[in-house]
């Protein structure tokens, strides 16, 4: 894979994340790890992606009476930046607002994802194997307030959006304080989150890349994903 990357290091790479270019080969010929170091991305040249995001969209006139403070579904155990998602896991599961739920929205368990992101204010998002993950923008099309957990993290379309303005950060030493994040969460008022959530409906379309034609064909989205890119 060496060669490759050293004829696309001066093109624009379209990357969701900068947190996956550090990995193991297994394919090495002497049948041993080779550790290869990724040094073609650049914030500078290259270009950071959504990922695309796994459920509906949800119309800011449509939306109910949350019950649930803060939402999480997801593997518990992750690799390298994501072993702070075990500990976040065992401070938050017991609070009787919040849900921790194993697994992702699939198939079987889209419906339940729909119904976690729809019940509560908040959607955790610590990093797990990258940084970023469909989870994300998930939260986003469900009007549900993202809350990333990251001390320095780099988003899609940063340049043109305030997440700040519809995301509540959160760094990792606050978050891994017991009761902190669970306190913090509580202290935003329903107009707080009516803010965050009609502004976040502003941007939903942004992070589409679905035109909207059943077959796909046809022009893209004047706003969506692919013509901000």
């Amino acid at each position: 894979m060496s060669h490759v990357h050293e004829e696309i290091a001066l093109s624009i790479l379209l990357v969701v994340d900068f947190g996956g270019w550090f990995r193991q080969d297994s394919k090495s010929f002497n049948g041993t790890s080779e550790r290869i170091e990724h040094t073609q991305v650049s914030v500078i040249k290259d270009v950071i992606v959504p990922y695309t995001h796994l459920l509906p969209r949800l119309d800011l006139s449509h939306n109910q009476r949350r019950h649930g403070l803060l939402y999480f579904k997801g593997a518990k155990h992750r690799h390298r930046g994501g072993l702070i998602r075990e500990k976040l896991w065992d401070l938050l599961v017991d609070e009787h607002d919040i849900v921790m739920e194993e697994g992702s929205p699939n198939a079987t368990r889209r419906e339940q994802s729909i119904r976690g992101m729809r019940n509560s204010e908040f959607s955790l998002h610590p990093a797990g194997d990258t940084p970023t993950s469909c989870r994300l923008f998930d939260a986003i099309q469900s009007l549900c307030i993202p809350v990333i957990v990251s001390d320095s993290i780099k988003l899609p379309f940063e340049g043109m959006l305030d997440y700040s303005e519809f995301s509540v950060f959160v760094y990792v030493s606050d978050a891994l304080t017991p009761k902190w994040l669970a306190n913090h969460l509580r202290r935003f008022s329903e107009r707080d989150k009516e803010t965050f959530r009609s502004t976040m409906a502003k941007v939903q379309s942004v992070f589409v890349y679905d035109n909207g034609q059943a077959d796909g064909i046809g022009p893209t989205q004047p706003d969506g994903a692919v013509n901000n890119i």
